[in-house]
């Protein structure tokens, strides 16, 4: 593994962390379903405002779930954004729908509900927006509005953005359902893993079928001497208890890690913005971004933004562009025959963003070491 001087991200964590992981495995028993699950579960739901959620071993698995809770079948429609991680295409595919991708605007970077609106056909079955990086969807009204109208579906693939908000509602609260995720570089982690929230009894019980097997749980299978009926095609896609008692911890530093981020994300655009051909990140009026991503727009265009990272590498810091295009990735071009100009604002975008190391614990002299390597380059520019 490559050991970055200032690596993307690093983890927030205490001995509360430690302590909650401890008490599980030291219990002896239920290290599966054990009672930190639905504690986990019951406490997200109640951040984000809505009746149920029920928790996953990732957040691709909790998109898959969605899927088949919604019943997303053969040849059904759903709109995606290109310009977001690869899973949230793919997710109609695993249960034989079709992604179809809209272009986004370049505000918040996630669906522009106009060009959402223009290919609403009768195969169109939902609409996934992608709230990206700690920032909600421009759109997210807008969109809901108009699925309400259609009588189609709205997920929200909120994996980046947990505790951002638009008008003062949280992102997950909008859509028939929504999925975050708690990978290692999310707002707060477990590692892995991922929940669905829902006010939805019907999807919240599909939810959890797809989650363990399709076995009805009239009671829990590890404290029953019953056999249990099988109803539906399922997976194991259940999260470890330990993992749930390390994210009921984490969930209890949110809020601190939000201000963390914010403070550190003000100190880089603070300056930053003294370079002319960077563009910092937006912040929309009404709007909490919670930061999880550092996304600077290069307008100089792609090849100075890869000669930067580049050289931005060379000096140990490491960056990322989040997100190449996924129609243009080799699968989307080989098995639907996408090419490039068919999503021009994504692709333009693609093209200028980079995204810089950011994380709760990141010292002022490291981002001072990031910003002054960025002007050195810059200088060469001159």
């Amino acid at each position: 593994m490559t050991a970055w001087k200032i690596p993307l991200y690093e983890i927030l964590w205490d001995d509360e962390d430690i302590e909650a992981v401890d008490r599980v495995i030291r219990r002896g028993a239920f290290w599966a379903v054990g009672p930190e699950i639905e504690e986990f579960e019951k406490a997200m739901a109640k951040y984000v405002g809505r009746k149920y959620a029920v928790s996953f071993n990732s957040g691709t698995s909790a998109l898959h779930a969605i899927m088949l809770a919604c019943k997303i079948g053969l040849h059904d429609k759903v709109i995606v954004p290109a310009f977001t991680f690869i899973a949230t295409a793919n997710a109609p595919l695993f249960t034989g729908g079709i992604p179809c991708f809209a272009d986004i605007e370049s505000t918040s970077f996630a669906l522009d509900a106009e060009k959402v609106s223009e290919l609403i056909d009768g195969e169109v079955k939902a609409v996934m927006p992608v709230h990206y990086g700690g920032t909600p969807c421009r759109d997210i009204t807008q969109l809901r509005e108009l699925t309400q109208q259609q009588k189609i579906l709205l997920i929200e693939d909120a994996a980046e953005s947990i505790g951002s908000t638009i008008n003062g509602t949280k992102v997950g609260s909008f859509g028939d359902a929504a999925m975050f995720s708690f990978c290692g570089n999310k707002i707060i982690t477990t590692g892995e893993g991922g929940m669905v929230i829902t006010d939805s009894g019907t999807i919240y019980e599909r939810l959890k079928l797809a989650r363990s097997h399709g076995r009805l749980e009239s009671e829990p299978y590890f404290l029953t001497v019953k056999t249990l009926d099988y109803v539906e095609l399922g997976y194991n896609w259940r999260m470890p208890t330990m993992i749930a008692a390390l994210g009921l911890s984490q969930l209890k530093k949110l809020e601190k890690v939000i201000s963390l981020r914010q403070e550190r994300a003000a100190y880089y655009s603070k300056n930053l913005s003294r370079i002319k051909w960077i563009q910092v990140p937006h912040s929309m009026s009404r709007c909490r971004h919670v930061h999880q991503m550092y996304t600077i727009r290069v307008s100089l265009g792609k090849k100075v933004r890869d000669t930067l990272r580049e050289f931005l590498a060379k000096k140990g810091i490491m960056t990322k562009v989040y997100f190449e295009p996924v129609h243009l990735t080799h699968f989307y071009r080989e098995n639907f025959g996408h090419k490039s100009g068919e999503l021009p604002i994504t692709e333009r975008l693609s093209d200028e963003v980079l995204t810089l190391p950011i994380y709760p614990t990141m010292t002022h002299e490291k981002m001072d070491y990031v910003t002054d390597s960025i002007m050195e380059f810059a200088a060469t520019l001159e």
